[in-house]
């Protein structure tokens, strides 16, 4: 049959979208992204809030209009929100003929084949199982990848479903992670995203590994120029770790360390391991000891136990830290978690408080960009814009399909990493010329 997939949500929900195309290729099926002509359609979820709940069965519900419009003659929901709701998925959504959960994405094919002979499979297999080694179809572009290296998580915030959808942290053993960043490399990518719920417990339960150890093994790669981190939690930001970050010139000085609020009570009521004091400590250290850094973070308005003076002691830690990437999000209640059972603000409040914290980092950035121009900074060029044929990428500091982007001025190819002069910046874009 003719397949399409749509995944939605993080970076380890596309990597998992890319290891089912290679299986439904491998099984005989033809992958097309037409969702016209497609004869299977396969929905890879995200459920980690509400708003991403819901946007996964607005998704399904669309795909399911192509059975009216289309080719569809069968859909199947995959990922976070097939393992939150199993059954209750086909239940609830008629239109879908499988459920598959995040541990089962290996019998994606077989699947299928149920699917055919007329079955409505709920597949869920062991969400804590070890990390999948399966090939992939790179869906990404030609100059960079994702490089998976663990899975699930045990840090239990407690607002977080993350570990019920995803199961117990699990690092990938370092020989795949380090084959399959060879191989990748071999296929012409140049930037490698390592991603994982918390890349800084890498190697905790694999004795005689580290982060530190692993990045120091990637960066002897011929062929990645790049490697970024996502997402590095505070608590475990080692000395040993920094110092590989400063020393190794193929580790883009771009750190995303989610923080998600500064005030001391309410981080001790989400099961945060750090306080208030030191995640500044951590950020000027940081700051000191790597040139050129530049931080995001992650950060949640509304938060059990934020009143006005808590979040006004939010919006002063920003303007004081500068941090130059941020995204925020107000504060979902996740059912069975338990920040959902304690006293929050109501969901009006959170999103103006969230609205405020973006207008606030909107001046931090637009300072920030104003201050690159007529500077030389490292680039990666990512293709060229269909409309009007200029090549554009990312700075350094621009991790792709979250933060800005740069259009070129001179000769530049898919892949180049170039250093450019920045012309402008305005709105998160940089015009720059290579030199």
């Amino acid at each position: 049959m003719k397949v399409g997939m749509i995944s939605l949500g993080c970076p380890k929900n596309q990597v998992s979208a890319e290891q089912m195309l290679f299986l439904l290729r491998e099984a005989g099926h033809e992958i097309t992204t037409d969702m016209d002509e497609a004869e299977a359609i396969v929905v890879n979820t995200c459920a980690f809030i509400e708003d991403a709940k819901q946007e996964a069965i607005n998704t399904v519900l669309e795909a399911a209009e192509f059975k009216k419009t289309g080719a569809l003659r069968h859909l199947v929901v995959a990922g976070c929100l097939s393992q939150l709701f199993g059954e209750q998925v086909l239940e609830e959504i008629p239109e879908a003929d499988a459920v598959v959960g995040v541990g089962s994405c290996e019998e994606i094919a077989e699947v299928l084949e149920r699917v055919q002979r007329g079955e409505r499979p709920v597949v869920m297999g062991d969400n804590s199982a070890p990390v999948a080694e399966c090939p992939r179809i790179i869906s990404t572009g030609p100059a960079w990848a994702y490089l998976l290296i663990a899975e699930g998580c045990d840090n239990r915030c407690s607002y977080c479903v993350i570990p019920s959808i995803r199961g117990r942290f699990r690092s990938r053993a370092p020989e795949k992670i380090l084959e399959e960043a060879e191989r990748l490399a071999s296929y012409g990518y140049r930037e490698l995203i390592l991603v994982a719920q918390d890349l800084t417990r890498y190697g905790k339960d694999i004795p005689g590994w580290s982060l530190a150890r692993l990045l120091r093994e990637l960066v002897k790669i011929d062929g990645v120029d790049w490697i970024r981190l996502h997402y590095l939690y505070p608590h475990e930001l080692t000395d040993e770790l920094i110092e590989v970050i400063a020393e190794e010139p193929k580790i883009v000085k771009y750190l995303d360390i989610p923080i998600q609020h500064i005030n001391d009570r309410i981080l001790k009521l989400m099961n945060r391991r750090d306080t208030g004091g030191e995640i500044r400590a951590l950020f000027k250290k940081l700051r000191e000891r790597i040139p050129g850094l530049v931080l995001r973070t992650s950060l949640i308005s509304g938060l059990p136990g934020e009143g006005g003076a808590e979040f006004e002691e939010l919006c002063e830690f920003l303007r004081e830290a500068k941090i130059e990437r941020a995204g925020v999000f107000p504060f979902s209640p996740e059912e069975g978690t338990p920040a959902a059972k304690m006293e929050f603000a109501d969901n009006e409040t959170a999103r103006e408080r969230a609205e405020k914290i973006q207008e606030l980092q909107s001046g931090v950035m637009d300072e920030w960009e104003a201050s690159l121009v007529g500077r030389v900074i490292p680039a990666i060029c990512d293709g060229y814009d269909m409309d009007s044929g200029e090549p554009y990428g990312r700075a350094y500091f621009d991790s792709p399909g979250i933060d800005g982007a740069v259009v070129f001025e001179g000769e530049v190819s898919p892949g180049d990493i170039v250093d450019i002069e920045v012309l402008s910046a305005a709105e998160g874009v940089l015009r720059g010329r290579a030199v």
